[in-house]
């Protein structure tokens, strides 16, 4: 089955070459049946893959990784780039991720999306979104990472600005593309310097030589990291470069799913994974990935609070979840950052789902506050969406996203440096957590219905709903804590991909503590959501009092704006380029290219003057010039 392994993203591209070159002239199921079977046979071989894969590793331990190469990409003398998958643990975990949770959305996508124009298309940018990731995750070589990388940048924009007729939607799709070049430029800076220093783009290779090469906390190492993070937080959004993604909630809800949870925005977090060799040898970068996750999840968690948008509040969500896995990264536990990926696919593209549900049922109203009473209008979307919800909360015991974040507070709580500060923030970020999340399901799902709820999920949004929601709550148990585990680690994540990641630092008295801390963090979480319950259920007259407050207001605008990040982009960068864009309007470098296209003129000009069509005037110019060029020949005898 390992030989297959080239199906995996060959499947996904050849659903968008059908797509692209027939899909025009398709009936909807026909395109439904290539976009969804296309993502679902790969699917069906990645799991194939990965129990042979197991299988394999099981009977010789010596065989963890699998490398196919299908051909020489680029042959310069000693660079031979190739298109190389490569298969271990980490990328293992990845291609499950992606297909498994990008066929459910793609199955409900195919009735979410039914009565949109462009359906074909639909399906073939999702396609080929599929596929650049799947490419991203089994590359082998940094150059084909690369291109998996750039292919889900361009597939972003398409999707974001899918319904392009509407102005905004555009300008949301040009934001994402732009921002997230800024992170791309260093990551190709990043690609440069590793080739030039080491003379291969070899992941592998590469990480291996740079450990024997160079010195931990040197220059190189330091400056191939920081280029690599400016890489993995443009394509993350994570600070300073997290204000596309609230806006690219301007595409279809599906194309939030996968983004939010499959693709995309978990690229940096692999990309930082895969070479965490380089990033542990350059210990402040590595301190400045958790630094970054740390401000990140608390400043997307305040704005989300506020916000009126249900599918703003899991952008944000998603922003402060990805923050989460970069400030496990920073403090070295890899495999916990790779846990909470897993989990948050699950219960972010089921909440995501969910919300497209109640938004289509209301006839495509996004303001939570015009909502209320789904919960007896759809038991069903409401009980799955609270399992999201639960989870994204990290409920004790019961929910996935109790263990992976559990997990990352624990290491963060263990790490040496800044330990406690970093654990602190986690912490706020999970009491955050729970506030916004719930306040998303009161003012949504209880209370009196606003508006009538005209639109009930069929059984192609029912069954990912169903499915996703049951992950959402035993995903968690491939990553039980100490004190809940029985048997070996190698039966967990952690231990699966401890033939990839390092394990993080333990301290002695681990079971006690780290019992203390999840009791903790569990205490912390049932009073976000009891606080949320009081302020908008409860006794909202609360919550309308402070917010109308003079101080309320303030600082609800400036929640809800994301912390002004864009206006303080919009002054420091948009406005001098417009103003400098105006005063350069005839373009300064084309002034001299206009004059050398008027001194041709000029000539032309007296050139044609001589194109009379008088024969006589030709043949006493000939004359002339006979007798010019005859003289001059005499003379100069």
């Amino acid at each position: 089955m390992l030989k297959l392994l080239w199906l995996i993203p060959a499947l996904p591209f050849a659903g968008f070459l059908m797509l692209s070159l027939f899909g025009g002239r398709m009936r909807r199921p026909a395109a439904a049946v290539i976009g969804v079977g296309s993502v679902g046979l790969s699917a069906l071989v990645s799991i194939l893959v990965a129990a042979d894969f197991i299988l394999v590793a099981q009977k010789n331990p010596s065989l963890r990784v699998y490398t196919q190469t299908l051909w020489t990409w680029i042959k310069i003398g000693a660079f031979k780039p190739g298109i190389l998958l490569y298969l271990d643990a980490l990328s293992l975990v990845m291609t499950l991720v992606v297909t498994v949770v990008g066929f459910f959305i793609h199955l409900y996508s195919a009735q979410f999306m039914e009565e949109s124009e462009g359906y074909s298309r639909f399906f073939a940018y999702m396609n080929l979104f599929v596929g650049s990731m799947l490419v991203l995750v089994l590359s082998g070589n940094l150059l084909l990472l690369y291109l998996g990388w750039e292919g889900v940048g361009l597939c972003s924009y398409l999707l974001i600005g899918f319904w392009y007729r509407e102005p905004a939607n555009g300008s949301a799709a040009i934001k994402a593309f732009v921002v997230t070049r800024v992170g791309d430029t260093a990551l190709a800076i990043g690609l440069f310097l590793l080739f030039m220093n080491i003379g291969s783009l070899d992941i592998q290779t590469v990480m291996s030589t740079a450990a024997l090469r160079w010195q931990t906390g040197g220059a190189l190492p330091t400056l191939a990291a920081a280029l690599l993070l400016g890489g993995a937080v443009g394509k993350s959004a994570q600070l300073p470069l997290q204000t596309w993604l609230p806006d690219a909630m301007a595409g279809p809800t599906p194309v939030s799913a996968l983004i939010h949870a499959a693709t995309m925005v978990t690229a940096g977090v692999y990309l930082i994974a895969r070479t965490h060799v380089l990033f542990s040898m350059a210990p402040a970068v590595e301190l400045a990935v958790a630094i970054i996750g740390a401000a990140t999840l608390l400043i997307s968690s305040t704005s989300a609070i506020v916000q009126r948008d249900i599918k703003r509040v899991l952008a944000y969500s998603t922003i402060s979840q990805i923050g989460y896995m970069f400030l496990a990264l920073g403090v070295g536990a890899w495999s916990a950052a790779i846990f909470h990926l897993v989990t948050h696919a699950f219960f972010k593209a089921l909440l995501f789902l969910g919300a497209g549900v109640v938004i289509s049922g209301h006839g495509g109203e996004h303001d939570m506050f015009r909502m209320g009473g789904v919960r007896k209008q759809s038991p069903f979307v409401f009980w799955t969406f609270l399992a999201g919800a639960c989870s994204l909360s990290a409920l004790p015991l019961v929910t996935a996203g109790f263990y992976s974040k559990g997990m990352i507070l624990f290491d963060v709580w263990q790490s040496r440096q800044a330990g406690f500060w970093l654990w602190a923030a986690g912490l706020i970020g999970a009491f955050l957590t729970s506030i916004y999340t719930f306040r998303m399901v009161f003012l949504t799902f209880f209370g009196e219905a606003k508006i009538a709820m005209t639109k009930k999920p069929d059984l192609r949004e029912s069954v990912p709903l169903a499915v996703l929601a049951f992950l959402a709550i035993v995903g968690g148990f491939i990553g039980l804590p100490h004190f809940l585990r029985i048997g070996s680690l190698s039966l967990s994540l952690p231990g699966f991909l401890s033939s990839v990641l390092p394990p993080s630092v333990q301290i002695g008295g681990q079971r006690e503590t780290e019992l203390l801390l999840e009791t903790v963090a569990s205490i912390i979480a049932l009073a976000g959501i009891y606080l949320a319950y009081f302020f908008w259920l409860a006794a909202p007259e609360y919550s309308r009092e402070m917010s109308e407050s003079r101080a309320g207001k303030a600082i609800r605008r400036f929640l809800f704006s994301g912390w002004g990040f864009d206006w303080l982009y919009g002054k420091l960068f948009v406005s001098p380029y417009k103003r400098a864009a105006s005063a350069n309007r005839n373009d300064v470098i084309d002034l001299v290219y206009s004059f050398m296209a008027g001194v041709n003129r000029f000539f032309h000009y007296g050139l044609s003057l001589s194109q009379t069509g008088k024969v006589r005037l030709y043949a006493a110019a000939i004359a002339l010039g006979a007798a010019i060029t005859i003289s001059i020949a005499v003379l100069s005898r």
